[in-house]
């Protein structure tokens, strides 16, 4: 043996990679609990900024809805009491011509107010009624002054000086009354000693 085979050692044969190949394929890195929680914070601010977006375009729709419905009930009260203007106007006409008599023109009046009532009435207007001799109520009324009375027992109305309004349940102004203190204090007589 020669020498040279001796320590000569020849190492396999391998072609050198061609470009875009890898040596050795990667082996998958493990997700490590950091990267799992990125993702799921990210998920999650996502979700949120949609739930806000949604959350908002809520808002304005209704908002946008409510606007309209305050001004279509606002079209429907104006439509309703046009006729009752229209009636106003007739009977002031008739009065500035002095084509009716009075008592004409007052009944025409009373019609109007009766015409006007029921309107109101038809939108949920209620009289709130303040009876003479009745007890006094700080819910429903508003007591304008109080006054001796000896027909009338302390804290009942003695009169209604404004007629009082609710819309559905709801105060809208109190009736405005008179209330009674009770029978005025009868005067001490002096004994004579």
């Amino acid at each position: 043996m020669s020498q040279k085979n001796k320590h000569t050692h020849v190492a396999p044969a391998t072609e050198p990679a061609k470009p875009g190949e890898s040596e050795a394929p990667a082996e998958p890195q493990p997700v490590t609990e950091i990267d799992r929680l990125k993702a799921e914070a990210a998920e999650n601010w996502d979700k949120f900024l949609r739930a806000t977006a949604e959350l908002e375009n809520y808002r304005k729709r209704v908002a946008r809805e409510k606007e309209e419905l305050a001004r279509y009930t606002s079209e429907r009260v104006v439509a309703a009491l046009l006729p009752i203007l229209d009636n106003f106007e007739r009977a002031l006409s008739a009065a500035e011509q002095h084509t009716v008599d009075s008592t004409a023109l007052l009944d025409g009046l009373k019609q109007i107010q009766t015409q006007f009532r029921r309107t109101l009435e038809e939108f949920g207007l209620k009289e709130v009624v303040a009876h003479e001799g009745r007890p006094f109520d700080p819910n429903v009324h508003e007591a304008v002054s109080h006054v001796e009375s000896a027909e009338h027992p302390e804290g009942h109305v003695i009169e209604q000086l404004q007629r009082g309004y609710k819309l559905a349940d709801r105060l809208l102004r109190p009736a405005r009354v008179v209330v009674s203190k009770g029978a005025p204090a009868e005067p001490e007589s002096e004994i004579p000693e």
